[in-house]
């Protein structure tokens, strides 16, 4: 199977989780559109009723109302059920990198608010080790090279080696890119973090973060496309 194939696999087999009533939370990204699509098509067939979506972005919740997956403002949850969101690498304790999308706030307040997190990727995902993808922080525009400079010393103090740190960019690369709180994103280019709660703990403790990439303890059910469907792993 190509990684897209993948992909559609773990979206799909994330499906067999939902059940009608249910409150879920809708991640962001590439993986997880294919879930909302997939979702849609289920809401429309009758197979599910009565599920209200969280979006965890506008995109996101641009693409839910198009596909006729329901919404509730986030002000109004009391509960949910479940989130289903991708990831840009999953090591083998089920500790993740998200923010390639620049959603990664709202991302982990909602996953931090789920009954269950259930993680969808494709098999090039997964790493022994944390760290080849950059780590996205989110920080206050505010005096961002301060911040920047901070979030360099923390992950060098965690074990980084060299980490490089640069302000993400609108596709022109004239502004800088805003998330959907208006905030700013670091990119940081670690090659590999020995320590993963050492360097979350650190950057959740710098003036200026507004949070990190870095989900620890989130996710309890990992599902992988491959080449034979889609496997279901547990914490």
């Amino acid at each position: 199977m190509s990684a897209a194939q993948q992909k559609q696999a773990a979206a799909e087999a994330a499906l067999e989780l939902v059940e009608s009533g249910m409150t879920l939370g809708l991640g962001s990204g590439s993986t997880a559109e294919l879930f909302v699509k997939a979702l849609g098509e289920m809401l429309k067939s009758g197979e599910l009723s009565d599920i209200q979506g969280v979006p965890t972005s506008k995109a996101t919740a641009d693409l839910a109302l198009d596909v006729g997956v329901p919404l509730i403002p986030v002000d109004h949850v009391q509960r949910i059920d479940l989130t289903v969101d991708g990831a840009d690498e999953v090591d083998g304790q089920f500790r993740l990198i998200k923010g390639g999308g620049a959603c990664l706030l709202r991302e982990k307040i909602i996953a931090n608010a789920s009954d269950l997190m259930a993680v969808i990727v494709d098999e090039t995902k997964l790493v022994r080790e944390l760290g080849a993808f950059p780590l996205p922080v989110e920080v206050d525009p505010f005096a961002f090279t301060i911040t920047a400079k901070k979030v360099f010393d923390a992950l060098r103090a965690s074990g980084v080696k060299s980490p490089d740190v640069t302000l993400r960019r609108r596709g022109d690369g004239t502004e800088p890119l805003l998330t959907d709180g208006g905030n700013y994103i670091l990119d940081c280019a670690c090659e590999r973090i020995p320590d993963p709660e050492d360097a979350a703990e650190r950057l959740a403790n710098i003036p200026g973060v507004v949070e990190h990439g870095l989900f620890i303890g989130l996710a309890r059910l990992l599902i992988v496309g491959d080449d034979d469907g889609a496997k279901v792993m547990e914490v």
